[in-house]
């Protein structure tokens, strides 16, 4: 063998097995509208795992949304991503996103409702791949941590919610009482999409309901800062350090609320 492939073909067999990764298409309905989300996870794991519903972006269920759930996934998680939009409605460009995510948030009874039926759709996952029903949570990134949010203040019950700079206002403060699990809300101090007289709404709303709650402050970061696509300065930026910290703070709240659910 040429001994300059040598190296290189030993570290791509030391590598993790990529090819265990699996995304399956999940057709499914809501109100006789048809929706499509995602199933992400590892299939050489055998043993149940807890389940998560992801909440992605403003351009919904896309190939981006698929290959950050398997990196979220990995060997810990089986992750369905949700379809908030409907199987019709797949944003190519910010202006397509923006109109559809506008329209969903302008209606947050319909956004609630579609959170919750993607979450019963998460549940009968359980039939096809090993995954424990008693650890289930849900995650969102931008529009969809805002889903994420108005999912918690639906009264969903999973065991915690996870939102990535994600929006925080609602129209309705009051229902954070129907919260019944932690949320952690992961945040770029520098977002400004999420202006600080909107963070200072959601931690009076958040004290007010007595919920269990967490927010992080990123220093430095902004809006997106788990997306590898974001490229516009100051705005929409990816932050390979801050994404990091930030899932390890997903994985250590998830570990803490599924210890007690075995």
């Amino acid at each position: 063998m040429n001994r300059l492939l040598l190296p290189s073909l030993l570290l791509a067999l030391a590598s993790p097995a990529w090819a265990a990764m699996v995304s399956q298409t999940v057709p499914y309905d809501i109100d006789g509208k048809a929706f499509e989300g995602a199933l992400v996870y590892d299939d050489s794991v055998k043993t149940p795992r807890p389940g998560l519903l992801m909440v992605p972006n403003w351009l919904g269920v896309s190939p981006a949304a698929v290959e950050q759930a398997k990196e979220i996934a990995g060997q810990r998680y089986v992750i369905f991503i949700g379809d908030l939009y409907g199987k019709g409605i797949r944003p190519t460009n910010p202006t397509e996103a923006r109109a559809a995510a506008t329209a969903l948030r302008a209606d947050r009874p319909l956004m609630r409702k579609r959170g919750q039926a993607a979450v019963e759709v998460l549940k009968a996952q359980g039939d096809k791949v090993p995954m424990d029903l008693a650890r289930l949570g849900a995650i969102g990134f931008c529009f969809g941590g805002g889903g994420v949010l108005e999912l918690a203040r639906s009264g969903a019950p999973l065991k915690g919610f996870v939102s990535f700079h994600g929006n925080l206002d609602t129209p309705n403060p009051a229902d954070a009482r129907n919260i019944r699990a932690p949320v952690l809300v992961l945040h770029g101090s520098d977002d400004p999409a999420v202006p600080k007289a909107q963070v200072d709404a959601f931690t009076a709303e958040m004290t007010a309901a007595k919920a269990d709650w967490q927010l992080v402050n990123y220093g430095g970061a902004v809006h997106s800062f788990t997306e590898r696509g974001a490229n516009v300065p100051g705005r929409n930026e990816y932050n390979p350090k801050v994404a990091a910290r930030a899932y390890q703070a997903m994985n250590d709240l998830f570990d803490e609320v599924f210890a007690g659910a075995r």
